[in-house]
């Protein structure tokens, strides 16, 4: 067990070049203690791995870069205390001199996630600046926290923060998404270093699937949007349904509600959030937001419906609160465990 505090590299490597070979060269000439995890590479680069003057991991099925980071930290973990710790990729994306610069500002601060962010640029692969400018903007919409760069690998931290990295969910590339999704939970801080911005080939080399990965990536806030639309359908074919038989905007909306928000409540808190808190816990709390959305969704409904169609007014002010009931429920309703 090293007891010194030590500067400690983590590279998650797929199917890697020359460049990682590099990179641990260089990272070991500044003393850094170089972990490097072979993610099911398989033995045509064997060779690769067995250049590389450091600690490898390896293992025969590729499990993705979420499962290759916790590993990695918890062969570090095993190893070393004190100790700080900076992730990078293996593409030769990242320098040393960034991954120095945002270790030291780790050093000086103890509780903080620190991220090398790039800036996007007319240089940027328009795969890049798509999924990032889109992530940001989702982050932001769910957590209220601006970060310009959610995507970069290039990470430092004390070994304190393992235990909780350890516990994050995700395998693949949902899992760094993940860990500052649930920074807010833990009260731990973020903070960002900008730091250059290197693409090779276009970023060819990234083994990120769009689809299937944006979408693990995404899936929470699907998952939202899936409830949330057939919460609608079900409150929407019930006003429609009232409407007809009382001829009551104001009753056929009031009810409609009543039995929608129910089976949106069930739905959010099972399959949705998954949360761990009691019905008692978050009940009253969703019960209050109901309210609070229904008297809302009413006097839109009311003020719309006189100006225009009420089956349009009722869509329209759907459409208006549902972000504002997203916002509420996974900040405030569903968030973190029971105490």
């Amino acid at each position: 067990m090293v007891k010194d505090l030590v500067k400690v590299a983590l590279i998650p490597s797929l199917e890697p070049d020359q460049e990682l070979i590099n990179i641990v060269d260089e990272l070991s000439k500044n003393d850094y203690k170089v972990v490097v995890v072979d993610d099911g590479s398989g033995p045509k680069y064997k060779k690769i791995f067995d250049k590389c003057n450091c600690k490898v991991i390896s293992y025969d099925v590729n499990r993705g870069k979420g499962y290759a980071l916790k590993t990695g930290l918890n062969f570090i973990k095993d190893n070393y205390t004190n100790a700080y710790i900076v992730t990078m990729d293996s593409d030769g994306q990242h320098t040393v001199e960034d991954a120095e610069r945002i270790i030291k500002y780790a050093k000086r601060h103890k509780n903080t996630l620190v991220l090398g962010s790039r800036k996007r640029g007319e240089n940027t692969p328009l795969r890049s600046f798509l999924g990032n400018t889109i992530t940001c903007f989702i982050f932001d919409l769910v957590t209220h926290t601006k970060i310009y760069d959610t995507q970069t690998g290039l990470r430092a931290f004390s070994s304190n923060l393992i235990d909780y990295l350890l516990e994050v969910e995700g395998d693949r590339f949902e899992y760094e998404m993940n860990v500052l999704l649930n920074l807010s939970r833990n009260n731990i801080k973020v903070h960002e270093i900008t730091i250059q911005t290197i693409y090779i080939d276009k970023n060819s080399g990234s083994h990120f699937n769009a689809v299937k990965d944006s979408y693990k990536i995404y899936k929470e806030i699907i998952k939202f949007s899936l409830s949330s639309i057939m919460s609608f359908l079900i409150d929407y074919v019930l006003y429609i349904l009232f409407n007809l038989l009382t001829s009551n905007v104001v009753l056929s909306n009031i009810l409609a509600r009543i039995i929608s928000g129910t089976t949106n409540y069930c739905v959010n808190k099972s399959l949705v959030f998954k949360s761990t808190k009691t019905v008692k816990n978050t009940f009253y709390k969703y019960i209050i937001l109901a309210i609070t959305i229904l008297i809302f969704n009413t006097l839109l409904v009311l003020l719309l419906s006189s100006i225009m169609n009420i089956y349009l007014a009722k869509l329209l002010t759907e459409v208006i609160l549902f972000i504002v009931s997203w916002l509420v429920q996974k900040i405030i309703i569903f968030k973190g465990d029971d105490e």
